[in-house]
């Protein structure tokens, strides 16, 4: 299997890690708040059926660049065009998770020309239109507990019996805390709702409803502002369902990715 490492430069000059793996389309796999590429260690594989997986490390993790500086979506979008640029990439599918998902809205929208196929995972549109957690995940998430609460938002009890870890969805532990701040400043002031409509490519919404990091109503809101979007949800699934739910979220995607249009 061809695999490829290096770095980009962002627009600011910033390096920016990827890597590929895999040969065939091109697919763009973003990964969630604070994390690196090794949140989509457990399921790239599934698509290199049909796919050659793209990830990268944002800037503030992995082997990124980590500058002190204002980070936003949108900034973040700009780096996904500046790795497809280096990588010599015109078109992509894109697949985002979480604020991967808020990144690539603003990749679709801004740029419709570079993506072929859209999917959103667990994410919402940000904004005032958007429906945001509980100020009681906020208060577990800044509190003692809060690795163990992160863990048991992001997966069912009995999976995590059933697959005890380690994880690499809880967050780059590498990260220099203006990093952490920054990603976190820069999810919660996503708001991409004006923009959605502008969405060409053919879109999927997929979301466990037992979501408490961004509420399940938000894929209803997603499906019904871009056009040709269709939404699926997993029931019993937290924010993980990529993970928990395989095969059929992978099945699900990879189905969507190669039907006829």
């Amino acid at each position: 299997m061809t695999e490829q490492h290096g770095h980009a430069r962002a627009a600011d000059g910033a390096r920016l890690a990827y890597q590929r793996r895999g040969d065939g389309r091109a697919l763009v796999l973003l990964a969630g708040q604070a994390n690196n590429h090794l949140w989509w260690e457990r399921v790239r594989g599934d698509f290199h059926s049909t796919h050659s997986t793209i990830t990268m490390d944002y800037r503030g993790t992995g082997a990124s660049d980590k500058p002190d500086v204002p980070y936003s979506t949108q900034g973040f979008a700009d780096d996904v065009i500046a790795v497809l640029d280096e990588l010599g990439v015109e078109r992509a599918d894109v697949y985002g998770t979480s604020m991967g998902g808020r990144v690539a809205q603003w990749v679709a929208a801004r740029h419709p020309h570079r993506v072929r196929r859209l999917v959103l995972g667990c994410t919402s549109p940000g904004g005032e239109h958007g429906v945001e957690r509980t100020n009681d995940v906020r208060r577990a998430l800044a509190g003692p507990g809060a690795a163990e609460a992160l863990a048991d938002m992001m997966y069912t009890p009995k999976w995590r019996a059933a697959n005890p870890g380690p994880y690499t969805t809880l967050g780059d532990p590498a990260m220099p805390p203006h990093a952490v701040r920054g990603h976190l400043r820069a999810s919660n002031e996503h708001d991409a709702w004006q923009v959605l409509p502008r969405i060409a490519a053919p879109t999927l919404v997929l979301h466990g409803d037992d979501d408490v990091l961004a509420p399940v109503a938000n894929a209803a809101l997603l499906a019904e502002r871009i056009p040709d979007a269709t939404a699926h949800v997993f029931p019993g699934a937290r924010h993980a369902y990529f993970e928990e739910c395989r095969p059929l979220s992978s099945t699900l995607v990879a189905g969507f990715l190669t039907e006829a249009r």
